[in-house]
């Protein structure tokens, strides 16, 4: 094949990748708003969405698997298909933890706990994905390292969060005139939204693995990799 039909090949590659992002991207959004709002056509929306993914998913997989078969790259461009394999995979997670708000918005009765606010930590979450993706396509070193420091903080915010709910469930919502089925009832609302936040966190756990590995495509850096 000739090169310019090889690297047509790989940069169509990379435009799939970012399209894959897109799309993960808006059904993650979809699943927040759907937590946000209860709302079960959004809801809806993402889980019926996941397929959709699922197939973008393997047909790059398999376009990863020709490149590296049929055209057999050296150095960078090796590091590059590489890391767009994983990234996909990363990416295809983050679609199933959206599919999962999805469902935890089916399934929860009333707002628990407003004070711990989700949504604030979902926007810093979704900026970390679209720097991920920002650091692969523009192969920026630099925004990968922050992108790992930005998880510290949402770590940080999680666990707070998840603090706070299981304190206010000790402290006060359960008392002497609950009966069984409220205490029922407020334990499964409580269940997904700590569900609700690990996945968020999750979520930006995979942001970190994108920088990580568009890291070691760009510089050969293992640095991120863990």
């Amino acid at each position: 094949m000739p090169r310019e039909s090889y690297q047509e090949l790989l940069e169509s590659l990379r435009e799939d990748v970012l399209y894959m992002s897109e799309l993960v991207l808006d059904r993650l959004r979809l699943g927040l708003s759907a937590v946000e709002q209860k709302d079960d056509d959004l809801a809806m929306q993402v889980i019926e969405g996941d397929d959709e993914i699922n197939q973008l998913y393997l047909d790059l997989e398999q376009d990863c698997i020709d490149l590296l078969a049929l055209q057999q790259p050296v150095a960078s461009d090796l590091r590059f298909i590489a890391a767009s394999f994983k990234i996909i995979t990363d990416l295809e997670r983050i679609g199933d933890l959206a599919t999962n708000l999805g469902e935890y918005s089916l399934d929860a009765e009333r707002d628990v706990y407003p004070e711990v606010d989700i949504q604030e930590i979902a926007t810093v979450v979704l900026e970390m994905i679209e720097n991920a993706m920002d650091a692969y396509d523009r192969e920026d070193p630099d925004l990968c390292y922050r992108i790992s420091e930005t998880d510290d903080e949402v770590d940080d915010r999680c666990e707070a969060a998840s603090e706070a709910v299981v304190r206010d469930l000790i402290e006060r919502e359960i008392d002497a005139d609950s009966s069984d089925a409220e205490i029922e009832q407020l334990m499964a609302d409580v269940s997904r939204l700590l569900l609700t936040i690990r996945d968020i966190e999750r979520v930006g756990d995979h942001a970190v693995n994108i920088a990580a590995r568009t890291l070691y495509m760009v510089e050969n850096d293992d640095a991120l990799i863990y």
